[in-house]
């Protein structure tokens, strides 16, 4: 009994990694909450082109010895402002405009970054964070990020989920579309922004998408959205813990392993659910 304690519980009584285990849930919730809207809208490139495009804000925020939350957010605004007034002006879909929006941001930040004599080590930390140096300051900013971003997507859950299903339903309710369509890139680009330096791009996109996937395989009523961010909040809490414990008794890198266990996890259900189907169906 003491050897499974000391495994499972021990590690936590070290403060810093009690503090990453806090800030990593927020920000597995926060990034739940959204990331299902992500899954549903189709959104996913835009939450990959997003938590990328904030190079060049962080990098120049860097170099001037600015705050990086705050390049991250300029960049962000940037970034969303300019797919949406590419898809205006111009014919092409929304993804040709992303990915247009991705190349040019993410160029533009590698370039700010060559400038830089320790352009390797900035890179490294803005694509895995530190999810292990979390202050206090940085779990408060987390928390207020979550409780806005939920009452957010209480409040408009009624247009959200109009405009997932049936867009031009949503035009004949006179739900606004395109308003919701803007604050939920708007979501997207908050949830990525307050978690980057915490957790870096990588885990930031991997709570974005994993989680939530997964557990819309899970759901068996995807009308069901409420459920759907429930059980991918309590997944992405316990992928944090579970990434969290295996990088402290495996000597990894923290983030890295937190996000290959979640793609871990959800590969694993979608091979089991195959398996079930099939049995299911040669029965």
């Amino acid at each position: 009994m003491k050897f499974f304690t000391d495994a499972l519980i021990v590690p936590f009584d070290v403060s810093f990694i009690s503090r990453a285990l806090v800030a990593g849930c927020l920000a597995a919730i926060l990034c739940s909450l959204i990331g299902t809207w992500v899954i549903l809208r189709r959104l996913t490139f835009f939450g990959d082109a997003m938590s990328h495009g904030l190079l060049p804000g962080v990098a120049t925020a860097s170099l001037l010895g600015g705050n990086l939350m705050f390049g991250a957010a300029i960049s962000a605004l940037i970034m969303s402002a300019g797919v949406v007034w590419t898809s205006r002006k111009s014919s092409l879909s929304q993804d040709v405009s992303i990915g247009l929006q991705f190349i040019t941001m993410l160029s533009l930040g590698v370039v700010i970054v060559s400038h830089s004599d320790s352009h390797a080590v900035d890179l490294t930390s803005f694509l895995f964070g530190d999810i292990l140096g979390v202050r206090p300051s940085d779990i408060f900013i987390i928390a207020i990020a979550t409780v806005l971003g939920g009452l957010t997507i209480f409040l408009f859950h009624r247009q959200f989920t109009a405009l997932a299903f049936d867009e031009r339903k949503a035009h004949t309710l006179g739900l606004n579309p395109r308003f919701a369509h803007l604050l939920m890139l708007a979501l997207i680009a908050l949830a990525t922004v307050v978690s980057f330096q915490v957790v870096g791009t990588l885990l930031v996109f991997g709570l974005l998408i994993g989680p939530p996937a997964t557990a819309a395989l899970l759901v068996q009523d995807k009308a069901s959205i409420s459920l759907i961010m429930i059980v991918a909040s309590l997944l992405g809490c316990a992928e944090i813990y579970l990434g969290l414990l295996i990088s402290w008794h495996a000597s990894t890198a923290a983030g890295a392993t937190i996000t290959l266990l979640s793609a871990a996890i959800f590969f694993a259900t979608l091979l089991t659910k195959s398996a079930i189907s099939r049995l299911n169906f040669t029965a």
